[in-house]
């Protein structure tokens, strides 16, 4: 009986500790077994059933065979692995979230991309276009000698009379430079020489020499928002303007900022500033050179309205002020004012000879401070097709009849205005074989309307005092490929000009890429 009883306590207490730790409530529920179960081996001994020594013996054979126990076990659940359950949801969230981030590194590091080439390369865009033209001057038959033009200061017309057929080419090549997420460097080099600031032609005939290239671009534009674009150097014309004023091959020197809604707030209605300070010629000055240097500034204004789905209209106000670009006259015997002459004319600008009696130096008689009003009106009722109106007028405030009268000793009447229309139906730009244009216009520019130097080189072969129309079209041969022709047909302005009439006929062969 007393054996029975021996190994019952002793079969209690081994189970008692053979159990692992637990948490919470089930490790106090085994402590209380745990501390019963001792009392009770204690009772025991107190009643006389058990010895001591014999309860000590029971106690420590269960506490040895117990941590046997406890010891295989934690042997076996140190192999097993243990998953904390990840819901479904989360897993997808982390799956792509990590797809994202490396099909993304994937594409920056080129993976497995045989033919890959360095970061810097995908910040470098590359533009440009090759045109080949054949043109026909022809002249009127009444038309003043070319002799007339020199005496009066016009210096630049040396034909009049005879028919000219010229083969010409034109090459440009492009490139613009992402340095960062804001700033740009810009650079284009053409055909043409350093000369002439409105051609970009090269005529055939050279004894097949080599062409000149120059760079018409060098520039740094600035993007520091979607607001704002700041661009410094050589630099495209920055307004908004047709080749009334400004030649559709000039380009700037100096600086403009444009302040405009971005396209990407999607509204109908955007409003645009730009500004820009630009020389024109600087000038050292010395105790036998007088002349200032030549500059001006502009600003425009204006905005651009979607009516429609189909409707959009576009308008500009201008303002062009030229400094020091009038003619000062010499005192008897000197040079101090020859600079006041400009470097580049093309034809019709009042002018006069600012050293009398000695080699004649032609300087313009008039000041320039150009308003000029800007406006377009594309209707897409029929797209592809479109139909572009176009409008400009210009005013030269500048001109004081009596300030030049004063100055020069000339009184030369006020003819100080011009204006341009011109309706364009077809795709507004050739991109695609079978794409076509055509369009029909009307001009007429007055002598001192705007500088000669400046304004359209092919229409009257350049300048100012013309008038006439012209038309022409365009017809998409293949993709950036594609014929055009125009014609030209301008007269002298003013009865009382010398007379020159001009018709110009040009078929070009254009392709950009």
């Amino acid at each position: 009986m007393n054996r029975y009883k021996r190994s019952a306590l002793a079969l209690l207490v081994a189970s008692v500790f053979a159990t692992g730790p637990s948490w919470g409530n089930e490790q106090e529920d085994m402590e209380v077994v745990r501390q019963t179960t001792i009392n009770l081996i204690q009772a025991l001994v107190d009643k006389g059933v058990l010895t001591q020594d014999a309860a000590n013996e029971l106690i420590k054979q269960a506490e040895k065979s117990a941590r046997k126990k406890v010891a295989a076990t934690q042997a076996a659940e140190s192999k097993v692995v243990r998953v904390p359950y990840v819901p479904e949801s989360v897993k997808r969230e982390i799956r792509d979230q990590v797809k994202q981030e490396v099909v993304a590194q994937a594409k920056a590091e080129r993976w497995g991309d045989v033919n890959a080439v360095p970061e810097w390369v995908d910040r470098l865009h590359w533009e440009g276009d090759l045109r080949v033209r054949f043109q026909s001057d022809q002249y009127g038959k009444n038309n003043a000698a070319a002799t007339s033009f020199e005496v009066v200061g016009q210096t630049n017309v040396t034909n009049t009379t005879d028919k000219r057929d010229r083969e010409r080419v034109r090459a440009r090549l492009g490139l613009l430079a992402k340095v960062t997420p804001g700033v740009s460097a810009g650079f284009r080099l053409t055909t043409g020489n350093t000369s002439d600031p409105v051609s970009t032609n090269q005529t055939l005939g050279t004894y097949e020499n080599k062409y000149t290239l120059v760079f018409d671009r060098a520039y740094l534009k600035l993007d520091p928002s979607e607001w704002l674009t700041a661009s410094a150097g050589r630099i495209p014309n920055p307004y908004f303007s047709t080749d009334l004023v400004w030649d559709d091959d000039l380009n700037f020197e100096g600086l403009a900022a444009t302040l405009r809604t971005p396209a990407s707030s999607n509204v109908p209605f955007r409003p645009f500033v730009t500004v820009g300070a630009f020389p024109l010629q600087e000038i050292e000055q010395t105790p036998s050179v007088l002349a200032k240097d030549k500059w001006f500034w502009g600003a425009q204004a204006g905005f651009e309205w979607r009516m429609s789905s189909d409707t959009r209209f576009k308008l500009g106000a201008a303002y062009y002020n030229f400094k020091n670009v009038e003619g000062i006259p010499n005192t008897a015997g000197s040079t101090l004012y020859d600079k006041t002459a400009p470097l580049f004319r093309q034809k019709g600008n009042s002018v006069f000879d600012i050293t009398p009696g000695a080699t004649d130096t032609w300087a313009l008689a008039s000041k320039f401070e150009l308003v000029n009003l800007t406006g377009s009106l594309d209707l897409a009722h029929f797209d592809p097709v479109h139909v572009i109106l176009t409008g400009d007028y210009v005013k030269n405030s500048g001109f004081n009849q009596s300030e030049i009268l004063a100055r020069t000793g000339q009184n030369i009447e006020p003819k100080n205005k011009g204006w341009q229309g011109r309706v364009t139906v077809g795709m507004p730009v050739i991109q695609q074989r079978h794409d076509w244009q055509a369009h029909i216009g009307y001009r007429r520019l007055d002598r001192d309307a705007v500088l000669d130097a400046f304004t359209d080189s092919d229409f009257h072969l350049g300048g100012t005092d013309a008038k006439g129309y012209f038309l022409g079209g365009s017809y998409g041969l293949d993709k950036n490929t594609w014929l055009s022709m125009r014609y030209l047909s301008a007269d002298e302005a003013h009865p009382t000009s010398l007379r020159l009439g001009v018709d110009v006929f040009q078929m070009d062969l254009n392709a950009k890429f």
